[in-house]
């Protein structure tokens, strides 16, 4: 079993110590991780938390999800390894509009 937790529906207004504080009171806090937009900066409603154990992040599991956190009540459950996404996704479309290009050139 992982000790890597996923932490869902989390305030806007909820910061990375906020977080470290709630699960600190169930075991120790190796890492906290809040995901944040890239274009605007502002969270993204969600992060992760690796706590130094199995058993404490259990114990966080059970005393926390759907605990209330700055009015929100939190989903915390085991945290799903990153699926691989297929490589150079994204772009497509035709050259005249900006996508799939690459940054090739031309030769004529």
């Amino acid at each position: 079993m992982s000790n890597k937790l996923f932490v869902g529906n989390l305030s806007f207004n909820t910061t990375e110590n906020d977080l470290q504080d709630a699960f600190a009171a169930h075991g120790t806090v190796t890492e906290t991780n809040l995901m944040m937009d890239r274009m605007s900066g502002r969270p993204r409603g969600f992060g992760f938390i690796t706590m130094s154990t199995a058993e404490e992040a259990q114990k966080a599991i059970a005393a926390l999800n759907g605990a209330q956190l700055d009015g929100r009540a939190l989903t915390v459950n085991i945290a799903k390894p990153r699926e691989e996404r297929a490589p150079g996704g994204g772009g497509g479309g035709r050259r005249e509009y900006g996508g799939g290009g690459a940054g090739r050139r031309e030769r004529y």
